[in-house]
């Protein structure tokens, strides 16, 4: 009966001991559920599966089922403060920056000489495959995120980036012929010294005489 004295109870005073028992047993079951906020609402950490639901709350026109889950994240982190600066640079910036490109936005008055008033050059870097459903949607979205007197010219820069080796062997020797001086014409004078020698030996053998 303590538990039933703590709860708070919306139940008349003359509620009867099972409608009382089950406002109990619904409030402990209640008070075992874990809130799911605020990462519930947190484009980072929400479910992949609330990810369209969040996207139609922050009001995300440009949307695609077929994206990359780190594409939609993105998109949905990026869709309010684009709302709120929408006709500004950040919000072209954003724009391009949804779809997981690299943005480089020049307006009208830093070109030399000056270009058309209120129009920019918005250049979209990407080092994944590009198609022509990733063209349309950019423009899709920096439609949304300029004002209406602003005129955009588009183009995309394709780059790709990894790992390069580079490799080299060198192999050195050396061979050397001599051959003998040869000239022409060169003639040469010796003394030269002829010896001879003559070795004689002889022999006599002496017999005794016979008797």
């Amino acid at each position: 009966m303590s538990d039933v004295a703590t709860c708070p109870s919306l139940l008349p005073s003359n509620s009867s001991a099972l409608e009382r028992a089950l406002d109990l047993g619904f409030g402990q079951l209640l008070e075992r559920v874990v809130a799911p906020f605020p990462s519930l609402m947190n484009p980072r950490e929400t479910p992949r599966d609330f990810l369209p639901y969040l996207a139609a709350d922050r009001g995300v026109s440009e949307w695609s089922t077929d994206a990359a889950e780190s594409e939609k994240r993105l998109t949905v982190e990026l869709a309010w403060p684009t709302k709120r600066q929408a006709g500004t640079r950040l919000a072209l910036e954003n724009a391009v920056r949804g779809l997981e490109l690299v943005p480089e936005i020049v307006a009208w008055h830093e070109r030399k000489p000056q270009g058309t008033p209120y129009s920019f050059a918005v250049r979209a870097f990407s080092e994944r495959p590009y198609s022509e459903d990733i063209n349309q949607r950019l423009d899709r979205r920096l439609a949304d995120a300029k004002s209406e007197r602003d005129v955009l010219s588009v183009s995309v820069g394709l780059g790709s980036s990894g790992e390069h080796y580079l490799a080299a062997a060198t192999v050195c020797g050396e061979m050397s012929i001599i051959y003998p001086l040869v000239l022409d014409g060169l003639q040469s004078s010796v003394t030269a010294f002829v010896a001879a020698g003559a070795y004689v030996v002889e022999t006599a053998t002496i017999y005794p005489q016979g008797a």
